[in-house]
């Protein structure tokens, strides 16, 4: 499974790529307009920091303009992923970009079917957006396993399941149970894996030991 970093802000990015558990970034205009920045020099910066696929989301809503935003996006670097909507146009413009040989990631994906046509459009990458299935009582995981299986049974499709609105650890240890090929995350979420209180107590109990033996390994 591949683990993405849902944020814009450069300085988490640059603290979390060195972990070397970082293999992508999304973003989306909200998260743009939170860093106050300007959206070509974001992602020319978050390109430069992470060499897997950096989505950028085009602004436009009609298919002529989502294309040339397209277009301008991708040109900025060669791991730029254009995002956009899980709408008729924007399936027809991830449809020319996919045919010209540049990355798409199809977003706001919130049944099986979205996902079957944003895969037969050519898409690189279908985000299902589970916290917010979640949030009006639907099950955003059950979402994910339908469209994990469906793919499954085509092997030319090669649209990955790129796993969105993550909420919680436990939202990305449900991804992985069900076989989706990448979770795109908060900073925040990310840290919180490797959090445990036995890991916690474990450390401390080796730390106490270790000092009572006076040695020193270097």
């Amino acid at each position: 499974m591949k683990f993405f970093l849902d944020t814009a802000e450069i300085s988490e990015i640059k603290a979390l790529a060195d972990t070397g558990l970082v293999d992508g970034v999304t973003t989306n205009p909200s998260l743009i307009a939170k860093s106050g920045r300007n959206i070509l020099d974001v992602v020319c910066e978050i390109c430069d920091l992470i060499p897997g696929p950096v989505s950028a989301e085009v602004a436009a809503t009609d298919f002529e303009t989502m294309l040339e935003e397209g277009r301008k996006l991708a040109a900025l670097r060669p791991n730029v992923a254009v995002k956009v909507p899980l709408t008729p146009d924007g399936l027809r413009a991830c449809k020319v970009l996919s045919d010209e040989g540049r990355l798409v990631n199809v977003t706001l994906c919130f049944s099986a079917n979205q996902a079957i046509l944003a895969a037969k459009a050519g898409a690189a990458f279908v985000s299902p957006f589970v916290g917010r299935l979640d949030d009006i009582g639907q099950d955003g995981m059950q979402l994910i396993s339908d469209i994990v299986e469906i793919f499954a049974q085509y092997p030319d499709f090669t649209t990955d399941v790129l796993v969105a609105s993550v909420r919680s650890p436990m939202h990305v240890t449900d991804a992985a149970r069900l076989g989706a090929h990448v979770v795109t995350m908060p900073p925040a979420i990310l840290r919180q894996m490797y959090n445990h209180p036995l890991t916690d107590k474990g450390l401390a109990a080796f730390i106490a030991d270790w000092a009572k033996t006076g040695q020193s390994i270097l």
